[in-house]
C-alpha cells in the first residue's frame, strides 16, 4: 500500500479530484487509479461521477479514485435477454409474484450487495463509510435501489447512482436464482422508457460481457457522459407496462 501511496496524487482538502486522463494507464501497475485521499461526501461523489471517476477500495487503504480505460457500459438497446431467462422472466410476471419497487429499502439492498459472495473475493468494498456515502446521495434523489420482490419478499436488487440521464450501475445481489437479472432487465426496461442510452459498468467481467456490455474508451464515454448529466432526470418509478420493452404482452399472460 506504501508503494501504491507514492505512486499516485493524495488529494487534500478542498483539492479538486485531477483530471480522468491522468490516471494510470493500462500497462501500469494499477490500471485506471487516478488518485487517493479525501473524502465522500456528497458533492465530492457528484463531482467524481459527473467525470466518470468513481472510488473504489479495500479496508486498511485510503480512499481511491479510479477513471478506467477502456470503460465497461451496457448499451441499452443491446442488453441480451436469453431465451430461458424470458421465458422464467413472463411465467414469474404472468403468475403474479414478481413485484419491481423502486427505492422502497435502498439501505437494505445496499447491505445485501456488501454482504454478497462473489468468486474471487474475500470481502467488499462496500464498506461502512460508503454505505453512509450513497445513503446522503440517495438522500439527494442521486442514488437509486432496483429491488426485486417475490412473493412479497425482497430476493434481489440492484443500485446505481444517477445524474441527469447518466446511470452508473455499482452492485447487486440475488437471494433467489436470477433475481438480480430480473432487477437489471428491470432497470434495462426503465431505461428504454425514459431514453436512457447505455448504463455504466466501470470494470470489464465476463458475466457484463455476457449480458452485452463492451469496453469503450474513456474519451467516448466522457463525451457521452457530459451531455447525459445534463439532461433532465426521469421520475424514478417503475410501473408493469414497462416490461413491454424487452417482453411482449402475450408473454406476460396466464
Amino acid at each position: 500500500m506504501t508503494r501504491m501511496s507514492s505512486a499516485i496524487p493524495m488529494i487534500r482538502l478542498g483539492e479538486p479530484l485531477p483530471k480522468p486522463n491522468s490516471a494510470m494507464g493500462p500497462d501500469s501497475a494499477y490500471p485506471g487509479l487516478l488518485a487517493a485521499g479525501q473524502d465522500l461526501s456528497a458533492s465530492r461523489l457528484i463531482e467524481a461521477y459527473q467525470q466518470g471517476i468513481f472510488p473504489w477500495y479495500s479496508p486498511g487503504q485510503p480512499i481511491l479514485w479510479w477513471s478506467t480505460d477502456p470503460r465497461m457500459v451496457l448499451p441499452v438497446p443491446e442488453f441480451k435477454l436469453h431465451r430461458s431467462f424470458k421465458k422464467t422472466l413472463g411465467k414469474t410476471i404472468s403468475q403474479g409474484r414478481l413485484d419491481i419497487k423502486i427505492d422502497q429499502n435502498f439501505d437494505e439492498v445496499v447491505r445485501l450487495c456488501a454482504e454478497s459472495k462473489r468468486p474471487g473475493q474475500s470481502g467488499t468494498w462496500i464498506l461502512p463509510e460508503m454505505m453512509v456515502a450513497y445513503r446522503e446521495l440517495h438522500q439527494l434523489g442521486k442514488a437509486h435501489s432496483v429491488e426485486c420482490w417475490l412473493d412479497g419478499n425482497l430476493v434481489g436488487g440492484l443500485y446505481c447512482v444517477a445524474i441527469g440521464k447518466a446511470v452508473f450501475g455499482e452492485s447487486m445481489f440475488s437471494l433467489q436464482s436470477d433475481a438480480s437479472k430480473i432487477a437489471l432487465a428491470a432497470l434495462i426496461c426503465f431505461c428504454r422508457q425514459h431514453g436512457i442510452a447505455s448504463i455504466d459498468c466501470q470494470q470489464q467481467t465476463p458475466h457484463l460481457k455476457f449480458m452485452g456490455a463492451c469496453p469503450i474508451s474513456r474519451q467516448v464515454f466522457l463525451t457521452d457522459l457530459m451531455i447525459s448529466t445534463l439532461l433532465q432526470p426521469p421520475k424514478w418509478d417503475f410501473l408493469p407496462v414497462y416490461w413491454n420493452h424487452i417482453l411482449p404482452f402475450s408473454q406476460q399472460q396466464p
